[in-house]
C-alpha cells in the first residue's frame, strides 16, 4: 500500500504559511512578545520579598494563614535558590498563554455545551490537540516565529486550551435543566440565563478547568526552554545538556514551588467564586487554633492590603532599577549556541568580551535547527561555532540567503568516531570485525548534529556497519558521561567526537582513522550573523572577522567552563583571561 504523504503535506503547509504569512506573524511576534517582556519586567522590578508578601497577601485571603506563610516561603526560597529572574519569567509566559487559552476555551465550551452539532465537531479537534506530543507544536512555532518566548507561548497556549474548553462544557451541561426551564418560563432571554444562571452554577467546573489550563502551561513552558524561551524552561533544558545536576535540581525545585502555588492559589480562587462553595461553608463556624488556622479577611480589607503591598513593591521596583539598562550601547545583541563545548567557550567569552565594551549581551541555548531559522527570522543575531563545509550544510544552505558569513575562527575541525587508547581497533573498518565488543552500538549525541546525520548516511554503510551496530541518539553531555563511565571501568566503546575537544585531554581515548574519507575533510567553525548584524553592530562585525582561535588556548577556555566552573561559566571565563590577559586585545583594538 501506498505511504500517506501527510508529513510532507503537512511541511509544504508549513513552508507555505511562512512565505506567505510573514507580515501576519510578525505582528503578532510584536504584539505577543511585547506584552510578555512588559509583565516580565514587571514581575521582576520589584524585590523578592515583597513580591512574595504580595502572594502571601493572596495566600491569607483566598486560604488563611498557613497557606500565606507557605506561599511566602516558597517564594522566598525559589529567591534562595538563584532562581528569581527565571521564575518570574517563567510566570510571565504562563499567565499569558493561560489567559490566552482561556479568552478562547471558555467561548468555544459555552458554545459546545448549547449546541450539540459544534460540540460533535469540536471534540475530535480537542482530541487531537491533546493527543499530539507537545514537542511538535514547537516545530511549527518556531518557523513562524523564530526563537524565543513568543513561539513558546503560542505552543503552550494550543496545548493548554483544551481543558478549558471540555470543562466548560461539562459544567455548563451539568446545570440543571429544571432551572434553566425555570428562567425560560420566567420570560428571561438566553444570554441571561447563561450569566445569570449556568455560569454562577457553573462556575465551580469552570474553575477546575482554570487550574488544568495553567497547569499544562507551566509545563509546557518548561519544555519551550528547548526553543529559548526564556526562564526556568531554559534553566532545566540547560542543566540537562550539561549533566548540571545542580543546576537541574535548582531549576526543577523552583518548578515545583511555583506549580504548587499556582495550584492552590487557583484551587482556592474557585471555591471562592462558587456560589454552592460559599453558601456550603458560610453557616460553619469554627474555635481556637481552627479560627485562627481559617481565617480570611473580608474582601474590602483583603484588597485594601493587597494594594498597600502591591503599591509598596512596586516602588520598591522603581527605586532598584537604575534607569541606564546597564550601559550598552543600542540593543541588546543575542548570541544562540548549541551544547557543543567549544560554542559554550566561546559565547561565553564573546558575551564578557563585549559587556567590558559596554554592550548588552544575552545568550540563549537552543538546538542547532531552531538556532538557524531563529537567525533568518531576525530573532538571534549570532551563532559563533557553525561547521562547514559538511556538518551544518543542509542549516546553513537553507537560510545562507538570510544570514551573513563573517569567516572562520578555527580551521582545524573534524569529525570521528573515538575508543579507549588501549583499543585493538586503530580504523573504523576494525569495528565490524567484532561489534558485540561494543555492545553493536555507536554512542552518540544530539539528532540534530551534522555529524549524526553524516555518521549514519555515509559512515557506517561505507565501512559495512549497517546491521552491525545502532547509532544511539543521546546529547553531548549523556554521550560524555557514557564515556566517563567506560573509561573508568575500561569497558570497550565507540562515541561519536571531534576536534577540538577536551575530552581528548582528559580521557585516555584516540580517534579511529578514517581511510575512505566517510566524514570528509577537515572543517571549519565559522562566525554566523544574522542580515543586516554588520550594518547595525559595525564594530562588533569587525571584532568577529578578526578573531582567530588556537588549540593551545581553546583547549584551556573549554576546560574551565565546561569542567573547573561547570556551571559558573562566566567565572571560568575570568580565569581563562587571567591567564591570557592579552588574548582578546588582539581583535578588538
Amino acid at each position: 500500500m501506498r505511504e500517506i504523504p501527510v508529513g510532507d503535506w503537512a511541511d509544504d503547509a508549513v513552508t507555505w504559511l511562512t512565505k506567505h504569512g510573514e507580515p501576519v506573524f510578525h505582528a503578532i511576534n510584536v504584539v505577543i512578545g511585547g506584552f510578555v517582556s512588559h509583565l516580565e519586567a514587571a514581575l521582576q522590578a520589584p524585590p523578592a520579598v515583597a513580591f512574595a508578601l504580595v502572594v502571601a497577601m493572596i495566600g491569607l485571603w483566598l486560604r488563611g494563614p498557613l497557606a500565606a506563610v507557605l506561599a511566602f516561603v516558597g517564594m522566598m526560597l525559589i529567591d534562595n535558590l538563584g532562581e528569581w529572574d527565571a521564575a518570574m519569567s517563567t510566570l510571565a509566559q504562563v499567565l499569558v498563554a493561560s489567559l490566552a487559552a482561556l479568552v478562547i476555551g471558555i467561548p468555544v465550551g459555552i458554545l459546545a455545551a448549547r449546541s450539540p452539532r459544534f460540540a460533535a465537531f469540536v471534540r475530535p479537534v480537542l482530541d487531537f490537540m491533546q493527543t499530539m506530543p507537545a514537542f511538535v507544536y514547537l516545530l511549527p512555532a518556531v518557523f513562524f516565529f523564530g526563537i524565543g518566548q513568543v513561539p513558546g507561548i503560542i505552543a503552550t497556549m494550543i496545548f493548554s486550551l483544551p481543558p478549558g474548553v471540555r470543562l466548560t462544557q461539562l459544567g455548563i451541561s451539568q446545570v440543571d435543566k429544571e432551572m434553566v426551564e425555570a428562567a425560560d418560563a420566567f420570560g428571561t432571554s438566553p444570554a441571561r440565563t447563561l450569566l445569570r444562571v449556568q455560569l454562577p452554577l457553573a462556575l465551580g467546573t469552570i474553575m477546575a478547568g482554570v487550574n488544568q489550563v495553567i497547569m499544562l502551561s507551566l509545563s509546557m513552558v518548561v519544555i519551550s526552554g528547548m526553543v529559548g524561551a526564556q526562564g526556568l524552561g531554559t534553566e532545566v533544558f540547560g542543566a540537562i545538556t550539561q549533566l548540571d545536576i545542580a543546576g537541574g535540581v535548582n531549576a526543577g525545585l523552583a518548578v515545583v514551588v511555583l506549580a504548587i502555588t499556582l495550584d492552590r492559589l487557583t484551587g482556592a480562587l474557585g471555591e471562592r467564586l462558587n456560589p454552592v462553595t460559599r453558601r456550603r461553608t458560610a453557616g460553619i463556624h469554627t474555635r481556637g487554633w481552627d479560627m485562627v488556622l481559617h481565617y480570611r479577611p473580608r474582601p474590602v480589607f483583603a484588597l485594601s492590603g493587597l494594594l498597600v503591598v502591591v503599591l509598596l513593591a512596586t516602588g520598591l521596583g522603581i527605586a532598584g532599577t537604575d534607569g541606564g539598562g546597564g550601559g550598552g550601547k543600542g540593543k541588546t545583541i543575542t548570541i544562540g549556541y548549541i551544547p557543543w563545548d567549544e560554542d559554550v567557550a566561546i559565547s561565553h567569552l564573546w558575551k564578557r568580551t563585549l559587556e567590558d565594551k559596554g554592550y548588552k549581551v544575552r545568550l540563549e541555548q537552543v538546538d542547532a535547527g531552531p538556532l538557524y531559522a531563529g537567525m533568518a527570522n531576525g530573532n538571534v543575531d549570532l551563532f559563533l561555532d557553525s561547521w562547514l563545509p559538511a556538518t551544518h550544510a543542509d542549516y546553513y544552505n537553507k537560510y545562507k540567503d538570510k544570514l551573513e558569513n563573517l569567516g572562520p575562527w578555527y580551521d582545524n575541525a573534524s569529525m570521528q568516531l573515538a575508543v579507549l587508547k588501549d583499543d585493538p581497533a586503530n580504523s573504523v573498518a576494525d569495528l565490524a570485525n567484532d561489534p558485540a565488543r561494543y555492545k553493536n552500538r555507536i554512542v552518540g549525541i544530539e539528532p540534530s548534529a551534522g555529524e549524526m546525520r553524516i555518521a549514519k548516511s555515509k559512515v557506517m554503510p561505507q565501512y559495512g556497519l549497517d546491521g552491525k551496530f545502532t547509532l544511539v541518539q543521546s546529547s553531548t553531555p549523556a554521550m560524555l558521561a557514557e564515556l566517563t563511565r567506560a573509561s573508568n571501568s575500561k569497558t570497550p566503546i565507540v562515541v561519536t567526537l571531534w576536534k577540538p575537544h577536551w575530552a581528548y585531554s582528559k580521557f585516555p581515548i584516540k580517534p579511529l582513522a578514517d581511510p575512505k574519507g566517510a566524514f570528509g575533510t577537515a572543517e571549519k567553525s565559522y562566525m554566523l550573523a544574522r542580515k543586516g548584524f554588520s550594518t547595525d553592530f559595525p564594530e562588533v562585525a569587525g571584532w568577529l572577522k578578526k578573531f582567530k582561535m588556537a588549540d593551545q588556548q581553546l583547549f584551556p577556555l573549554e576546560d574551565n567552563v565546561m569542567n573547573k566552573y561547570k556551571g559558573r561559566e562566566q567565572q571560568g571565563v575570568e580565569e581563562w583571561l587571567k591567564s591570557n590577559p592579552d588574548f582578546m586585545s588582539k581583535f578588538t583594538s
